[in-house]
């Protein structure tokens, strides 16, 4: 195992716990989650062996072989203690948190727990169509663009709620919450405006009470940000050069 990496989760970790006390939070309520953009898979094993059993990934096609390598390996650690064998394939959860282009949606459905990036119904109908195949029922974010910045993905803050409203009544997706990427920054102040904006969002959508949508969880806060985050609400940060250290074109 990489002590670097097990000590890197359990300082982001304590850092996590004094930022819920900051704001009177209980830091299990915030989920960790590993990303793993260009990361090696034994390198992400390692963070699983340390505890990790959220995962993000940006592409399509590096999570397939990432998650074979995961559920490999985790089976033949576990083969000789296994109680039940469905257990081995339960942790860790893959969200995919990337750009997803409709044409992809046939692979993500199969592959990911829950999608952070959806930010239009053509995008929303083609999950839905392809989880009814299966057949399952996808957990889905809703993907805003806070800030404005025409660079970034996302719906308009504005548009959200219509947005949800019209894609409410698809029987194969789940709408569980928001999620947002603050402007780079190097002050980590400078993304609470932000992440607030977010929060009160999600609360305005869930005042709606629009049927079979649950605002639970609000996927905002990395590396640089992602204390401010939790002292702003966040349900799961999305933590990756705190991890594994600096992206290199390839680990």
């Amino acid at each position: 195992m990489d002590n670097e990496i097990s000590e890197n989760i359990n300082s982001v970790k304590k850092r996590i716990a004094i930022a819920a006390a900051r704001c009177g939070r209980d830091p299990h309520d915030v989920k960790l989650m590993a990303v793993t953009k260009t990361v090696a898979p034994k390198r992400i094993m390692d963070a699983v062996d340390t505890g990790i059993d959220l995962l993000g990934e940006n592409y399509v096609q590096e999570a397939k072989e990432k998650i074979d390598f995961i559920k490999e390996h985790l089976l033949e650690k576990k083969c000789g203690a296994v109680q039940n064998w469905s257990d081995i394939f339960q942790q860790p959860q893959w969200h995919m948190i990337g750009y997803l282009q409709a044409n992809k949606a046939k692979y993500a459905v199969r592959l990911f727990d829950c999608i952070h990036s959806v930010d239009r119904r053509e995008l929303a109908e083609e999950l839905n169509k392809r989880a009814g195949l299966l057949p399952r029922k996808i957990k889905i974010l809703i993907e805003v663009n806070v800030s404005g910045e025409p660079t970034k993905n996302g719906v308009p803050a504005a548009a959200a709620l219509s947005l949800i409203k019209e894609i409410s009544g698809l029987e194969n997706i789940a709408v569980r919450g928001l999620m947002t990427m603050a402007p780079y920054s190097d002050n980590p102040e400078s993304s609470r405006p932000y992440f607030k904006a977010l929060r009160e969002l999600r609360n305005d959508i869930r005042s709606a009470g629009i049927a079979g949508v649950l605002m639970e969880e609000l996927s905002m806060g990395m590396t640089d940000d992602f204390a401010v985050a939790v002292e702003e609400g966040a349900t799961i940060v999305r933590v990756g050069r705190a991890i594994f250290g600096a992206r290199p074109d390839k680990q």
